[in-house]
């Protein structure tokens, strides 16, 4: 089952990678988490456990960088790991357009805990659709970015219109999820 999109930026997961008091997020190296520790394991952030937003963004020479915001919006403490799954989508029904996100591994993987309220981000690049030649992009209007939390099947859609490339090729890449809020407020 498929989260239905809204016309606003709907809720999801996101990553999460930072320690901040603001925020209430923690991480954790996966590494620094010995096996056999007595300590209660928190749970995966379910999609339902998540809303999503686009944070700051920024335009380079032929891209957009967006951060996208994920918030815990239930009332149990939970983690992100990894990467989030993320497409540009649009039409009706909804469908993904293009190939989705590859990942960028510049920044590691690192376990992100999120109390109730608290707040992670990724990194999404954009390359801009028109560096592509018409034949092999084949430019169509997306209305949202289609996310996945780390480790969900389930998506969440918030509203973005941008060019996707209904071809092969490949507009996105992801970053591993880190802590803390990348959003203006």
């Amino acid at each position: 089952m498929t989260t239905a999109p809204a016309a606003t930026a709907s809720a999801t997961t996101a990553p999460a990678a930072a320690s901040t008091a603001r925020s209430g997020s923690t991480v954790t190296s996966a590494q620094a988490q010995p096996a056999g520790t007595t300590h209660k394991r928190t749970a995966a952030c379910a999609t339902r456990d998540l809303n999503a937003r686009p944070g700051v963004s920024q335009g380079t020479a032929g891209s957009v960088y967006q951060v996208i915001d994920f918030t815990n919006i239930s009332q149990t403490t939970c983690t992100l790991y990894g990467y989030p799954g993320v497409s540009l989508a649009g039409g009706s029904p909804v469908r993904q357009i293009g190939p989705a996100a590859t990942r960028n591994t510049a920044a590691p993987r690192a376990l992100v805990t999120l109390a109730p309220g608290a707040t992670g981000n990724a990194l999404l690049r954009i390359t801009d659709a028109g560096d592509y030649p018409t034949t092999q992009c084949h430019p169509t209007g997306a209305q949202y970015l289609q996310v996945y939390p780390p480790g969900q099947t389930t998506p969440i859609y918030v509203a973005y219109d941008s060019t996707a490339c209904a071809g092969t090729v490949g507009l996105l890449s992801i970053g591993a999820v880190q802590p803390g809020s990348g959003s203006t407020s």
